[in-house]
């Protein structure tokens, strides 16, 4: 099977809570990736559901049992750490074979076990070689095997792809979508790495301060974030926010003031709210990609004092009067705009996002159908 059910989940160290009752079902089969920044929380959940934190409050459920009290052995779990963790004096076999061996499996189940993850990873013709002589990314595939073998209900990684450079971290990420795939099998993947959550996961959890963030499907992260935080965290480079002065409210949404310019943003206001928005300050948010040079719905003039050309983009960073925060746009292709240099840049309405005082979006009004998906850098 493989469901997993988290029910109003606490953690503390002494004084310090740092999971606050945290409550989430995993389908079975789902590859759900807990993502936030450093602190948040997201090993130490991913820890308590391995077994390897005591939870202190709350109730996991695996395929319907509470196993809070159970060893790790016991809950029909694997898990995959950030570190390799391989003996560097057995062979790639008698790795992935270990947690057979001290299961006392009969030796052709557990041939028949190694080969059959072996295949899957790639590993046949690094059997009978040491950790030692292999790159990072086979490595990996050694963990990942080991997890294999055991076949779990459900597999757990904790940071996996974090010790691995650029390069092999994109080749893993495929590979572990394949192995996805493949397995059918669920999967729970902990990474501060929101390209990694973006790319991978069917549903993404954003954690921030011990709390549950939002939860949704990646593209609804990105189009649709409820928060500010998931706003900044889901998207590369973060979303822009400026403040604007609400000068209307209607079914057509809210209309800004920027920068002079009126601007009426698609989003859905409860009717008990509009009266008391007019004339309040409000957070204008707007992705860097989705800005362009010339003129739009909202046009501006900026001097980009730090240009980055990348070649399929040109990343340009700005200071706004007022503002301490780079604004920072990112446009397709490579564009002749140079450092202390001004340019006229727009954004549509349509791309827009809003939020109110204490940071809560207003939801848009968008055909998720029609939206393609992010630039990632």
């Amino acid at each position: 099977m493989g469901q997993l059910s988290l029910k109003n989940v606490v953690k503390t160290f002494g004084d310090f809570e740092v999971v606050k009752g945290v409550s989430l079902d995993v389908h079975e089969g789902e590859f759900v990736v807990f993502v936030g920044p450093s602190g948040c929380g997201k090993s130490t959940l991913l820890r308590m559901v391995a077994g390897l934190e005591h939870t202190t409050s709350g109730d996991i459920v695996i395929d319907g049992k509470r196993v809070n009290d159970l060893a790790p052995v016991k809950r029909g779990i694997a898990m995959v750490f950030q570190s390799y963790a391989l003996y560097p004096h057995m062979s790639v076999y008698e790795n992935i074979a270990f947690p057979l061996r001290v299961e006392g499996a009969p030796a052709k189940e557990i041939r028949k076990k190694v080969e059959e993850a072996a295949a899957i990873l790639h590993l046949e013709n690094r059997l009978d070689q040491r950790p030692g002589n292999l790159s990072g990314g086979q490595r990996q595939r050694v963990a990942i095997g080991r997890a294999i073998v055991r076949q779990p209900e459900i597999f757990l990684f904790d940071e996996p792809l974090s010790n691995l450079d650029a390069a092999l971290r994109a080749d893993m990420r495929i590979e572990l979508t394949r192995l996805h795939k493949q397995l059918g099998a669920t999967m729970v993947y902990v990474t501060h790495d929101q390209v990694e959550a973006m790319t991978m996961a069917d549903r993404i959890v954003v954690l921030n301060g011990g709390y549950i963030a939002q939860v949704g499907a990646p593209l609804t992260l990105y189009h649709k974030p409820e928060n500010t935080f998931v706003a900044g965290f889901i998207g590369n480079p973060r979303m822009n926010f400026m403040p604007v002065n609400v000068l209307s409210v209607s079914d057509d949404g809210i209309t800004v003031d920027f920068q002079g310019q009126s601007l009426t943003i698609d989003v859905d206001v409860p009717a008990d709210r509009r009266a008391a928005l007019v004339g309040s300050q409000v957070s204008l948010g707007v992705r860097p990609e989705h800005i362009s040079l010339g003129a739009g719905d909202a046009t501006m003039a900026l001097t980009p004092t730090v240009v980055e050309h990348l070649g399929q983009l040109t990343i340009g960073y700005a200071t706004l009067p007022g503002h301490e925060e780079n604004f920072c746009f990112v446009l397709t292709g490579t564009q002749m705009i140079e450092d202390d240099r001004a340019v006229n840049v727009s954004f549509g309405a349509g791309d827009c996002h809003v939020f109110d005082a204490d940071g809560q979006a207003f939801e848009r009004k968008i055909d998720m159908s029609a939206m393609t998906p992010p630039v990632s850098l």
